[in-house]
């Protein structure tokens, strides 16, 4: 897999769960978008959530590339479905490159991605991917899936986790 790109809500989950760490196991290089850093990052620090503060360390730790899509990408891409502008300006770039894996958990970017023939996975897949390399057991994996489920600040639905 040569690129993997990565929307808000991964991040912000794994953030919260305190499993970014996750992302360096599994994949070499993540990049992000410089709209979804500002999403995630910036103004998350602004609102004070204390994800966005784990997110900016870890990002600066890793030095994982903060990717600015140039107008001539964003201009190409006209979808079919109203997107948030994080994740269409990471489908206009994920068209780009070669086989990239996308990191998403809305459902609607996430069906857009398919249609595009983009390789798709969100955080629950994340979580999924880290227990079949054995970096989580099945008791961890289980506790994370039933926090997702639980918590009112990750927007995946409960029945997903189920």
């Amino acid at each position: 897999m040569s690129s993997v790109l990565s929307n808000a809500g991964p991040l912000i989950a794994l953030g919260k769960l305190n499993r970014l760490e996750l992302l360096a196991d599994l994949y070499s290089n993540v990049q992000i978008t410089s709209r979804i850093y500002d999403e995630v990052v910036t103004q998350g620090l602004v609102r004070g959530a204390s994800d966005a503060l784990t997110i900016r360390l870890f990002w600066q730790r890793y030095g994982w590339p903060i990717v600015e899509v140039e107008s001539k990408v964003l201009e190409a891409y006209i979808p079919p479905v109203l997107l948030d502008p994080g994740e269409y300006e990471l489908l206009a770039l994920a068209q780009t490159l070669s086989a990239p894996l996308v990191l998403l958990d809305d459902e609607v970017a996430r069906i857009e991605a398919r249609r595009l023939k983009l390789q798709v996975r969100g955080t629950l897949g994340i979580l999924v991917q880290a227990y079949r390399a054995q970096l989580l057991t099945l008791n961890q994996i289980e506790l994370l899936i039933q926090e997702v489920a639980e918590r009112r600040d990750i927007w995946i639905s409960t029945k997903l986790c189920e």
